[in-house]
């Protein structure tokens, strides 16, 4: 896993790509890549790319980047792994290709000269990479199935300018720095900004599972290549003894292809289902003791799964280490935890695993595999089986009345329920009130009337944009399966937003921090397109058991008590911090931040959140982090 970075020019232009410029995009992201860099610039002037390297496979410098193909007709710089890169090489072998070195960098290119674009239906793995074709003078770029690996570009002047991190794209020098007040609403509400934009004005993502073609005249097409009901194998016809056998086989394969690696590997173990079948899946397959890694919360036992994690660490002989942090560490990192996150993450556990990635890298490993994405698929969260039931229970039977009736009715309780700070529940008659989608995926931070109170009037209109965008998502999983019922529309909408753009890039992102690579073996794409595919009644048969598939596959695998236990969560003490250590600092950073000074956020609304929350009447923990994080995030970027 590395840092890219680049830029090309879309059509002629007096504009010149320096190398020293090259090199300062490379410089900014030196974390994910401390093993070597390099620049190259096309001798057509048109394509300049940058590259820093974290040597995982071949760790000779025959897979340096940028690097050429052996017959010269393409430059590429990529970020990831194709796990299946050896069965690929040898079918191009066999069909005359050529290779310098033994990296999955080059199957990419000997791939795309030889299938094109459907190169990235046949890889298995993460990625962003662009490769430019120097005959054509065509740019094609790719972001994996899932958005396990950032991509983000600007397009200035005829100039595209992209990188793994946003900071590359700052040291573009004609590029002036705006919030982009849009996202703000998305951020406030999901935790971050959407699948397609950033929080910097113009500066945008390439979404999950799309490609982006720039063509000689300079025309820019970005296409979806993948959905993840694309599976034809009809699973719901399955037995649960043959869905759960399947799922292991699966899960097992997906260990095994991410365990490719010429560094030494191991395990984020925090003692919960998923984690610990990762432990139990890899064991199989090797010689040596596993390393896992677990973190845990100083005076604040109720956080910590470190009792879990030791019988997981005991049972299989792992090689186990941990670190135990307290707030002070934290509030000591936070600085880092910011400018390492690009934009604001308003996720809690980007601190635990910044220190989780640290103590790894520390201890010599370079690669760990991660339990991300198995909440999502299974209905493991709570808060998802509660809004499946709630749908089927109210939702459809209340809006079966008149929208003028339902208008009404939350016109008439909107004042009562905002003045008793029931924002979530007010929430509810709001969106039927609108027909607008039930679920906009995870639990909102702000709700909407909260962020009417939040925002001055300029930006108040902008908080219609959510609606929209989660009426897209809805809309865009019905147009893959007609009749999808809407427990996968609303993994669906997970999937294409709070998991790519909040939870994986906390992981990418505070891994990288620490120059290591974290690998996500249930977010195969084979396993995603079988979890996609079930019905709510083959997940939770008996309407009450989260993760109820995948407590059955793991029977056998890993201890009853580690299936049956109480899910906990992996989780951040923030709420207590904030109530006490970290009250007075949270509350100066957000009331005196740029933020209020410039009449974006009303500080008399602030004010009030912080008094009930200190008080004890109502928790805001979510809110207070959420507008510390951004606060903290401007006073980074913009001042």
């Amino acid at each position: 896993m590395c840092g890219i970075a680049g830029i090309v020019k879309t059509s002629e232009s007096n504009y010149s790509i320096e190398s020293e410029l090259l090199r300062k995009m490379s410089d900014i992201i030196e974390h994910r890549g401390p093993d070597s860099d390099g620049q190259w610039i096309d001798k057509s002037g048109k394509v300049g790319f940058a590259f820093r390297r974290l040597a995982i496979i071949d760790l000779s410098a025959n897979g340096n980047q940028p690097m050429l193909s052996q017959n010269g007709k393409y430059a590429i710089v990529f970020n990831g792994e194709i796990y299946n890169h050896n069965e690929l090489r040898n079918e191009l072998i066999k069909k005359g290709y050529k290779y310098n070195s033994n990296t999955d960098t080059e199957t990419i290119m000997n791939g795309y000269q030889e299938w094109g674009e459907q190169i990235l239906t046949k890889m298995y793995g993460m990625w962003a990479f662009v490769l430019y074709d120097i005959e054509k003078q065509e740019i094609f770029a790719s972001r994996d199935r899932i958005g396990i690996k950032p991509f983000y570009y600007l397009l200035h002047n005829s100039n595209f300018i992209f990188g793994s991190e946003i900071k590359s794209i700052l040291q573009y020098p004609q590029y002036q720095k705006q919030l982009n007040y849009e996202q703000l609403a998305f951020y406030l509400n999901m935790g971050s900004s959407n699948s397609e934009a950033t929080m910097f004005d113009g500066i945008n993502k390439l979404p999950a599972a799309h490609y982006l073609k720039i063509s000689t005249n300079g025309e820019i097409k970005v296409k979806r290549y993948w959905d993840p009901f694309a599976t034809r194998i009809s699973y719901n016809d399955w037995s649960e003894n043959e869905l759960t056998s399947e799922i292991i086989n699966l899960l097992r394969d997906a260990i095994k292809i991410r365990m490719m690696s010429d560094v030494p590997f191991g395990v984020f173990l925090s003692g919960g289902i998923d984690s610990s079948l990762n432990v139990s899946l890899m064991s199989e397959f090797m010689n040596r003791p596993i390393d896992t890694f677990t973190v845990g919360f100083k005076d604040l036992e109720k956080y910590n799964e470190l009792e879990y994690a030791h019988k997981i660490s005991n049972l299989f002989k792992t090689n186990h280490k941990e670190i135990i942090i307290d707030q002070k560490m934290a509030l000591d990192e936070l600085d880092k935890v910011v400018w390492h996150s690009d934009e604001p993450n308003a996720d809690p556990v980007n601190i635990p695993i910044y220190f989780l990635s640290k103590k790894t890298r520390q201890e010599g490993t370079i690669v760990v595999l991660v339990g991300e994405g198995s909440d999502e698929q299974f209905i493991g969260y709570n808060w998802m089986l509660r809004e499946i039931k709630f749908h089927q229970k109210y939702w459809n039977l209340y809006n079966v009345l008149p929208i003028s009736m339902r208008k009404l009715i939350y016109h008439i309780l909107k004042n009562p329920l905002m003045n008793s700070n029931q924002f979530l529940a007010l929430e509810y008659f709001k969106k039927s009130a609108n027909n607008w989608e039930q679920y906009w995926s995870g639990m909102p931070i702000f709700t909407t009337d909260s962020l009417n109170k939040l925002f001055f009037a300029q930006r108040k209109s902008e908080i219609n944009n959510l609606a929209e965008y989660a009426n897209k998502m809805n809309d865009l999983a019905e147009s893959y399966d007609v009749g999808v019922d809407f427990s996968r529309k609303a993994i669906f909408t997970e999937f294409h937003q709070r998991l790519p753009e909040m939870l994986l890039m906390r992981v990418d992102k505070m891994g990288m921090a620490n120059s290591i690579e974290p690998r996500v073996p249930f977010l195969d794409h084979r396993l995603v397109e079988l979890t996609f595919a079930l019905n709510y009644q083959k997940k939770i048969p008996d309407g009450k058991t989260t993760k109820h598939l995948l407590k059955k596959a793991s029977v056998g695998y890993i201890p009853d008590e580690i299936i049956n236990r109480k899910k906990q969560g992996f989780a951040a003490p923030v709420n207590e911090w904030i109530n006490n250590e970290w009250f007075e600092f949270t509350k100066s950073t957000i009331l005196q931040s740029q933020l209020i000074k410039e009449n974006i956020l009303d500080a008399e609304f602030i004010k009030k959140m912080l008094a009930l929350h200190k008080s004890k009447k109502a928790n805001f923990y979510k809110e207070i982090y959420a507008l510390l994080m951004l606060s903290l995030w401007y006073e980074k970027y913009f001042n």
